[in-house]
C-alpha cells in the first residue's frame, strides 16, 4: 500500500500532465486558428476555381450540343424545303420544264433565252447568253426523281453542244438523283457542267449559275461582248 506522501506526490503529477496536456492544447488551437487565417483563402480560391472550370466546361459543352442541333436541324429544314420546291419542279411536263429553266436562265441574268419546245433540236432545249458574253447552251433532262443519267444522254449532248450549236458554257440539267459515274466522268473531261437533282434543288431555290457552274465542270469559253 502506498504511503500518504507518494500519494500525493501522484496527484500532483496528475494535476501538473493535466495543466500541461490544457496549455499545449490551448496552443494547437492557437496555432491552427493562426495558420487557418493564411490558408483557408488559398483553399476557397482552389475551390472556386474548381466549380467555375466545371460550370465553364458544361456551359461550353451545352453550347457546343446546341449549335450542333440547330444546324442539324437548319441543313434538315433547307432539304425539306428543297425536295418541297422539286416536288413542284416534278409535277411539270417537260416542255414546262424547259420553259422553267430558261426562267431560271432569265433570273440569273441570261439574255436572248430562247426555248426550242421540240424534239429534234440536237441537245439544245434552251440557249442563251450569260452576263459576261458567253453562250450558253442548256439539255434539260426531266427524268423521275429515282433515275440517273446515263452515258449515252451525256455522249448525245457532247457530240452536239459546242460542234453544232458553239457553246461556250455546255449546261446539263437533270431532276434525276444522279449521274453515272461514266456520264459525270464524260462530262468533267469534256468540260460539261452536270446539275444533278441536288443541285438543281438549289438553283431552283435561289443559288446563282454563275456558283454553280464551276460546281461539276469549269464551264470553259472566254468572256466576251454579248451579242447586239
Amino acid at each position: 500500500m502506498a504511503s500518504p506522501r507518494r500519494r500525493r506526490s501522484r496527484k500532483r503529477t496528475r494535476r501538473q500532465l493535466q495543466g500541461w496536456g490544457a496549455v499545449a492544447a490551448a496552443v494547437a488551437v492557437v496555432w491552427a486558428a493562426g495558420h487557418w487565417a493564411a490558408v483557408w483563402p488559398v483553399l476557397a480560391g482552389v475551390l472556386g476555381a474548381v466549380v467555375v472550370c466545371g460550370a465553364g466546361w458544361a456551359l461550353l459543352r451545352a453550347h457546343r450540343l446546341a449549335i450542333g442541333e440547330d444546324r442539324q436541324w437548319r441543313a434538315q429544314e433547307e432539304a425539306r424545303a428543297r425536295e418541297l420546291s422539286m416536288a413542284e419542279v416534278d409535277a411539270l411536263s417537260w416542255q414546262d420544264f424547259e420553259m422553267y429553266v430558261a426562267g431560271l436562265c432569265r433570273r440569273d441574268g441570261c439574255t436572248k433565252v430562247v426555248v426550242s419546245g421540240k424534239s429534234g433540236d440536237l441537245g439544245a432545249d434552251v440557249i442563251g447568253y450569260l452576263a459576261d458574253g458567253r453562250k450558253l447552251v442548256v439539255q434539260c433532262k426531266k427524268y423521275a426523281p429515282n433515275r440517273s443519267v446515263s452515258s449515252q444522254d451525256m455522249q448525245k449532248f457532247v457530240g452536239t453542244a459546242r460542234l453544232e450549236h458553239g457553246a461556250d458554257v455546255a449546261l446539263f440539267v437533270t431532276t434525276g438523283r444522279m449521274f453515272t459515274k461514266a456520264a459525270l466522268g464524260l462530262a468533267l473531261r469534256q468540260d460539261i457542267v452536270a446539275l444533278h437533282r441536288d443541285l438543281l434543288g438549289s438553283w431552283v431555290k435561289g443559288a446563282r449559275l454563275e456558283s454553280l457552274i464551276p460546281l461539276n465542270g469549269s464551264g470553259g469559253g472566254t468572256a466576251r461582248r454579248p451579242p447586239a
